[in-house]
């Protein structure tokens, strides 16, 4: 107070007023909608960086001939720009005693086993398997059984999807072991994706034993000691490379 009881202004120096109302005050939230709001001093202005389209790779392979195509056809996945392919391994359903009377080798411990509810995070699913006279594996039946919730509520709809085989002989399933696969996918309300004949001069090879069909990729495992020869294993690569180029097509759209 100074004399006569009038005021004295204070000499302590006052925050500098800013022309700009936003930088004056804390940051406030925006308001959007009623009742929503963006705070922004917590919301990033970073560009969003999309995350890879996933194929997930499903197979079942007793001798490894399957297994071949599988890793063969990750390697055409993955050449396609913004996807990427995981391989999986369906449950076996035999003993280790059976396994080891027919002979079966070991299996890559670095294979994952997958679960039906895992199918939801694929962007599109390659299943392999070898012919159980003309039909799927039961390996195979077994995991597609196992996809009855999924069904119940439509989860797989609309997801592509395609098949690649094994069979012994010639003229021993790789096109009706795939046909008669399509049920599961119908069921599933998924899309068949065939390579159809987008191989090219490939398809028509005639000069050595080829598997394959417009269905997929296929292989001739004969008695077991045969592996999958050059063609049979681009074919894969191939079906690899034409699936993921769909998938990120539709993903698009």
């Amino acid at each position: 107070m100074g004399k006569g009881g009038g005021c004295v202004p204070s000499k302590k120096k006052q925050p500098p007023v800013s022309d700009d109302p936003v930088s004056s005050r804390e940051a406030a939230p925006i308001p959007i909608h009623d009742g929503e709001t963006i705070d922004v001093a917590t919301t990033s202005l970073e560009p969003r960086i999309p995350s890879k389209l996933k194929i997930f790779i499903v197979f079942y392979s007793m001798y490894g001939h399957v297994e071949g195509l599988a890793k063969r056809m990750k390697k055409g996945v993955d050449g396609v720009e913004g996807v990427e392919a995981f391989l999986y391994r369906v449950a076996e359903t035999l003993s280790d005693d059976v396994l080891m009377k027919m002979k079966a080798p070991e299996k890559d411990v670095g294979i994952p086993e997958i679960t039906a509810a895992e199918l939801i995070n694929a962007d599109g699913v390659l299943f392999g398997f070898p012919t159980r006279y003309g039909c799927m594996a039961a390996q195979m039946k077994s995991f597609f059984d196992s996809t009855g919730q999924l069904w119940k509520e439509q989860k797989l709809a609309g997801k592509p999807a395609g098949f690649f085989v094994s069979a012994g002989t010639q003229g021993g399933g790789q096109e009706t072991t795939a046909w008669t696969a399509i049920t599961q996918l119908t069921h599933h309300g998924m899309l068949f994706v065939p390579v159809g004949y987008t191989f090219g001069a490939g398809m028509f090879k005639m000069d050595t034993v080829r598997g394959g069909s417009p269905y997929g990729a296929g292989v001739y495992a004969g008695d077991g000691s045969r592996e999958a020869n050059e063609t049979e294993l681009a074919l894969a690569e191939h079906q690899g490379k034409y699936m993921a180029t769909i998938v990120k097509r539709l993903a698009q759209t």
